[in-house]
């Protein structure tokens, strides 16, 4: 959406396939802003899209969007379907001056799409995007976003390169730093993971890197995997760790009485997929 001068916007995301889709946003800032997003939450109330038929089916609820502070997405399994739902939210946009920034929208599907258009401007299709951090792929495949993720945990404890190499600063308060200061980085959104051994091999050897980096260990040394763990005793792996977040996180949603994430977890979506 534009919000007078570009401060909002959509990026749409459709699926050609029944049971799969996305949506997402960019926004930039602006004083205006607590002002605008609470004009937007009251368009998308407006614009009836939670009483549509428009939208993925799961257990028998229909869900054609998902709402996170100023960030909306839209979803649909047709692009029928995800039309209806852009004309509704353009409509009730035109009632308070807005109009939908066509160049900042982008179109992602489980399937090629072919030249979408709006308003007869083309948008453009995208196989990832980012959104609220973690990073978002046509094939729902973990790998991307795992090892983007390595990479910026790798940047992050190269940024603590002074701290590593001091000598003035004990072993377990390098450890603690790292835990605290890289280990977040590379386990945001890990609750979402679905991991193969290739990505948990990865993770291992990022994490060993990082406890080699600490005690200026070259990797042409050797010295064993073992030796370096029972040298500075982590406790609990990255892997273990990541394991452990994943598990609260499904005990926490399976507690509650009723909720969309629940839905979305335990829910069955309607139609076939493939085989393969």
């Amino acid at each position: 959406m534009d919000f007078g001068r570009q401060i909002l916007c959509y990026a749409v995301l459709i699926s050609s396939a029944p049971g799969s889709l996305w949506l997402g946003k960019v926004f930039q800032s602006l004083c205006l802003n607590p002002y605008l997003h609470s004009d937007h939450e009251h368009i998308m109330r407006r614009s009836g899209l939670d009483d549509s038929k428009a939208g993925v089916k799961i257990s028998g609820r229909t869900i054609n969007n998902l709402r996170y502070a100023d960030d909306t997405t839209l979803m649909a399994e047709s692009e029928e379907e995800l039309w209806s739902l852009i004309t509704k939210v353009k409509e009730e946009s035109a009632k308070a001056g807005l109009q939908l920034n066509i160049k900042k929208t982008k179109i992602m599907a489980t399937t090629p799409v072919d030249n979408w258009q709006i308003e007869g401007e083309s948008v453009e299709a995208v196989t990832d995007f980012i959104f609220l951090g973690a990073k978002i792929t046509a094939d729902a495949d973990c790998s991307q976003e795992i090892r983007r993720l390595l990479l910026l945990g790798r940047r992050a404890m190269a940024n603590l390169d002074k701290i590593v190499k001091s000598r003035d600063i004990t072993l377990s308060t390098k450890v603690r730093i790292v835990k605290v200061m890289v280990f977040p980085i590379v386990t945001y959104s890990c609750e979402s993971w679905t991991m193969r051994k290739a990505e948990r091999r990865k993770i291992d050897a990022f994490e060993l890197w990082c406890w080699r980096k600490i005690l200026r260990v070259p990797w042409t040394s050797r010295r064993s995997n073992q030796s370096i763990l029972q040298e500075i005793m982590p406790g609990c792996s990255l892997e273990g760790s990541i394991l452990e977040a994943k598990l609260k996180y499904f005990g926490h949603i399976t507690k509650r009485q009723e909720s969309l994430e629940k839905v979305m977890m335990l829910g069955k979506m309607e139609g076939k997929r493939k085989r393969g």
